[in-house]
């Protein structure tokens, strides 16, 4: 047969101390790297030395086991030895201020560059200053206007000596000019005028008209002098402004000869300060009028033009290597960059110095990290991302103009072309729904970093255990671990993943617990952390969380939920569940109760009929049917109807978990034999009557100890479960300790017979050649029940028949 009872050894991993290398943890080496993943750190070291296109990567697995933190430090430490990336920066664009330029620049020279044009554009100013208050060009200006005014003074003189000859005077108002007649060398007024006879006003008028055909002419060339001035005017201040501008800007051209996009902009900057020479000279003033402090002070904080600014919108100068950015709020534009507005008058206006990086743009040369769900939540977020990845440049643009949901002008800026390596940190269930339904996701990211939730529980990985403790000791100068310490963090890692042979690697939870035995100890004065410590730390860790467990066991121990816990009773047995109310997890002990009888409805699951059960429990339930048929009917019909039910269950079930236990009760049921109440099972079955082993074995049993405990040990008492689930197994000091005194007991078994033997102290029985099995058995038992049935139902149906025929 295969019954195991199983004593203290068998009920979790044992470590020895003295095997351990060290006294505590102050004498390790801090951990470097990550524990228990080799698979996943092989697939980051080929993802990020991979380059090209697509191979992006995806770290895999549950919360908590590290891979945000493993991913930044682990790329931050290769980082360091690659490529610093170039800086990026944004210009005026002097032909289309709408689409400004993009220019890089090696990493550091960005903010050179910046300061060299922001030095440029103030020494330019000065030069002009000093260019348009200098002698010559005073001097210069003197002898164009004394030019203009000479040509301007013989063309008058011309023009007034033929109105004379005309009897005119030519006078220069507001207005224009105007003529006024002389007779007998004296202007006439209005009144002397109108006195004239019509004659005299004829001529008069005549001539006048002569004259203004004349002035006409006169006109044109005066304004063709102001033409011949102002090209003049504009001629010197040209020649007066290059030379102040070009020495300086032929000084940054040597400077940067190797960038033709630099030379560019230099180009277009110099014909632009001279085409406005106007916003570098200071402002006008009367000759004769000396300038006050004030004045002067104006002139030198007069406000250059934004246009010749540079936005350093990448600046790598502080960058020790690959820059490696991890994004922990990825909004549109805290990834992509935006373009921000500033209200002028009410209305809202921008330029290229506005415009912000995202981080795309910080980490471009390098990787950025992001998790999953936060850029999934925003489905443009995400669609955006790939564009940039499959088109390997980003523009920016906000999402208000994405959507036009805003008329504001906006500008185009210059896309800049993206290097980057993306790593996305999510859960399975994403990583399968996005290779499944996202056909780019496939084409994006190629590389599968798995991280596992569990690790061998060998000696190499407790030593790393303890290194890691030592690590968190130093990094947060707590106090250290004593090797007993270390080992029931150990145990406590192992139960987190309920297997004896396995650790957990979801260090989160392991952390949590270091720091609180670390409080612990503080409180109770220790200058070191004990196993004492650590078990405090996780028994009040659960004791917090514990509220409901408390509330049922009350509920259980005052009989409003009825289980019993001893004596014998037939059809009835303990099924074991498991509670998860997220941070804490316990075991739930329930009453199950079976009812057999003649029918041919075969076994009804109430809880199916009723809406309650889930497929898996309802596909449990109906093996048993299948189990029931091949022991029993193969030389008999099976003529069966049972009912099967969780007393006092008002939830809905799921699982397979009872459907030994639920077969149990079945066999008693028919074999009329009674079951022993303190005995509580867990495990499925198959058709061919073996268990199969279950899931939360540890929290079950400690579920239905502590009922036992809490209504008195009496010492027949204990739990039956897989022979497969020993492994699993990481049960509490407390029941162990209860084990190993004979106060409760816990079997391993392999197949029905093994645990209906355990249940009811009577032999399962082997089935004989001829279908029956051996006497005095409890398989015995069952198959003559059911052959009664049969029986019964083959006469009820005969006499039925022969009524019939009787009435007829």
């Amino acid at each position: 047969m295969g019954i195991y009872e199983l004593g203290k050894f068998q009920l979790k991993k044992y470590w020895d101390p003295a095997k351990l290398p060290f006294k505590s943890t102050k004498d390790l080496q801090p951990l470097n790297g990550i524990i228990g993943q080799e698979r996943a750190v092989k697939a980051m070291e080929f993802g990020t030395k991979i380059n090209r296109t697509g191979y992006n990567i995806y770290i895999s697995g549950i919360s908590g086991t590290g891979k945000t933190t493993y991913a930044r430090d682990y790329i931050s430490m290769i980082a360091k030895k690659q490529q610093i990336p170039d800086d990026w920066c944004y210009v005026y664009n002097f032909e289309n201020p709408s689409q400004p330029t993009a220019i890089s620049l090696p990493h550091g020279m960005g903010k050179i560059f910046t300061k060299d044009i922001k030095k440029l554009i103030i020494d330019v100013r000065e030069e002009i200053v000093k260019a348009f208050r200098g002698e010559d060009y005073e001097k210069q200006k003197t002898e164009i206007l004394k030019k203009i005014q000479d040509k301007r003074n013989i063309i008058f003189q011309e023009f007034d000596g033929y109105a004379k000859e005309q009897g005119f005077k030519v006078n220069a108002g507001n207005s224009g000019i105007y003529f006024t007649p002389i007779i007998d060398g004296k202007e006439l007024n209005e009144d002397e005028y109108d006195e004239l006879d019509d004659n005299t006003k004829k001529v008069i008028n005549n001539k006048l008209n002569d004259i203004q055909i004349q002035a006409v002419d006169f006109l044109r060339k005066m304004k063709d002098l102001e033409k011949d001035a102002s090209i003049g005017w504009r001629k010197l201040e040209n020649e007066i402004g290059l030379f102040a501008v070009r020495l300086h800007v032929d000084e940054i051209k040597d400077k940067y000869n190797e960038f033709p996009k630099v030379l560019k902009y230099l180009d277009a900057l110099e014909e632009d300060i001279l085409s406005n020479l106007d916003d570098f000279k200071e402002d006008d003033e009367n000759d004769n009028e000396q300038q006050t402090f004030t004045k002067l002070l104006h002139n030198q904080q007069k406000k250059i033009p934004n246009k010749y600014s540079v936005n350093l919108l990448v600046d790598n100068s502080k960058v020790d290597g690959a820059p490696v950015i991890v994004e922990y709020n990825p909004t549109f534009n805290n990834l992509f960059g935006t373009i921000e507005y500033e209200n002028k008058l009410g209305t809202l206006v921008t330029d290229f110095s506005m415009i912000k990086p995202g981080s795309i743009h910080i980490g471009n040369g390098g990787y950025l990290i992001l998790q999953v769900k936060d850029i999934l939540s925003t489905s443009y977020i995400w669609e955006n991302l790939k564009k940039i990845l499959k088109t390997k440049s980003i523009s920016i643009e906000n999402l208000r103009d994405q959507f036009g949901l805003f008329g504001t002008s906006t500008l185009k800026p210059d896309p800049i072309p993206i290097d980057i390596k993306i790593v996305l940190i999510g859960s399975e269930y994403i990583f399968q729904l996005l290779y499944q339904f996202d056909e780019d996701f496939q084409k994006l990211f190629k590389i599968k970093v798995d991280f596992d939730d569990e690790m061998e529980a060998n000696e190499h990985n407790l030593i790393d255990i303890a290194q890691f403790i030592s690590g968190f000791c130093e990094r947060e100068r707590s106090r250290h671990f004593t090797k007993k310490a270390v080992i029931k963090v150990a145990e406590y890692s192992s139960r987190l993943v309920e297997n004896q042979q396995k650790f957990s690697t979801r260090f989160n939870e392991i952390v949590e617990i270091i720091a609180e035995a670390d409080t612990w100890a503080q409180i109770e004065g220790m200058d070191i952390i004990t196993a004492h410590d650590v078990s405090r730390a996780i028994h009040e860790k659960l004791y917090r969380s514990s509220k409901y467990d408390k509330k049922l066991l009350e509920i259980l121990q005052d009989g409003t939920i009825m289980v019993d816990i001893d004596g014998e009773e037939i059809g009835q047995i303990n099924g074991l569940a498991v509670m998860n109310m997220g941070n804490f997890t316990f075991g739930k002990p329930s009453r199950i109760t079976a009812n057999t009888y003649i029918g041919k409805n075969g076994i009804v699951n109430i809880e199916r009929e009723v809406s309650m059960s889930g497929n898996t429990h309802s596909k449990g339930v109906m093996i048993l049917e299948g189990y029931i048929g091949r022991k029993y009917a193969q030389n008999i019909p099976l003529t069966l109807s049972a009912s099967i039910t969780f007393e006092q269950l008002y939830s809905g079930i799921d699982g397979d978990s009872a459907s030994s236990t639920e077969l149990y009760a079945i066999l008693s049921s028919l074999a009329e034999v009674p079951i022993k109440q303190g005995i509580a099972v867990t495990g499925s079955v198959n058709q061919k009557g073996e268990i199969q082993p279950v899931g939360g074995v540890t929290y079950k049993i400690e579920g239905f100890f502590d009922l036992c405990k809490t209504m008195g040990l009496t010492g027949e008492q204990g739990v039956i479960i897989p022979f497969q689930n020993i492994k699993n197994l990481t049960l509490k000091d407390e029941v162990i300790e209860a084990v190993d005194k004979g106060l409760f007991h816990i079997y391993a078994v392999k197949t029905i017979d093994d645990g209906i033997e355990i249940l009811t102290g009577i032999p399962a029985g082997k089935k004989l050649n001829d279908g029956t099995f051996e006497a005095g058995t409890i398989h015995e038992m069952v198959y003559n029940k059911l052959k009664s049935y049969a029986i019964t139902m083959f006469n009820f149906g005969k006499e039925n028949e022969k009524g019939r025929h009787t009435n007829e």
